[in-house]
Formats: C-alpha cells, structure tokens, sequence
C-alpha cells in the first residue's frame, strides 16, 4: 500500500542509525533532563536557560542558570571546566534561542546539546516552572 508514509522508502537500518545517533549527540529531551537533575545531585551537565532575565525569571526549570544567547563569551564560563557539558534551552521548537547559545558554546570549544523542546516541552512533559532569577550568571 502506497500513501504518505511508505512512498518514499526508509533508509537502510546501519544508515538510519549513523543518522539517529548523530542526531543523538546534539541533543537531548525534557524528560530525560527531568530524570538526570531529580536523581543525582551533580547530573552531569550545566542547564543554561538562553532567554532573557525577563523570561526567566517569569519561568524557568529549578536548577536552570540563565545565561542569554547572545552573552555566552569566555569569560562567563571560566569557572567551568573546559570539559562541561551545557545543556541549552530557551522557549520551546518554536525558537531558536537554544541553538544560537549552542553554536556560541561549540565556537568556544565547548561540549554541548539543547533540548529543542524547551519551555514548551517541559511544561508539555508535565514539569513544573519555578519564578524569580536567583541563578542568573
């Protein structure tokens, strides 16, 4: 049966895995940003909240630094090692707040993944938001 779907063939699997791992390394979901912040007390990787003051402090995920997109320089990151993981997030799939802060990150050598779903996603999820800006950078 042809429709939408099955009209153009799927990739064979050893690519359609090359593809899916790559994407993989680039990024990461709300759940499991849930799940790794609520079960180790150092999850792993730094949360960076890439929207402004403003909207963070309106909302944002509880452990969450609030570093805007366009402020990521050097300076801001030297108390990190040069070996952290960020995770960024910014609105939702609709913005694309996260990979512009991701894209200043990797050009300063450092590792890093969004989490497209953002804001949106997170609440999506069922997570809750905390208020006030007590982890701006």
């Amino acid at each position: 049966m042809t429709n939408a779907v099955t009209v153009v063939p799927a990739a064979p699997s050893v690519e359609a895995l090359a593809r899916f791992s790559e994407v993989l390394a680039f990024e990461t979901d709300c759940w499991d940003v849930h799940d790794a912040l609520s079960r180790a007390e150092v999850p792993g990787f730094v949360l960076l909240d890439v929207r402004s003051p403003e909207a963070y402090a309106a909302g944002h995920v509880a452990g969450a630094i609030n570093l805007p997109h366009g402020k990521i320089i050097g300076s801001k990151l030297q108390d990190y090692p040069d070996d952290t993981l960020f995770v960024t997030y910014c609105a939702g799939p609709h913005c694309n707040g996260a990979m512009r802060g991701a894209a200043r990150l990797a050009a300063l050598g450092r590792p890093v993944k969004t989490m497209p779903g953002g804001i949106t996603g997170w609440i999506d999820e069922g997570f809750s938001l905390v208020q006030g800006a007590e982890d701006a950078a």
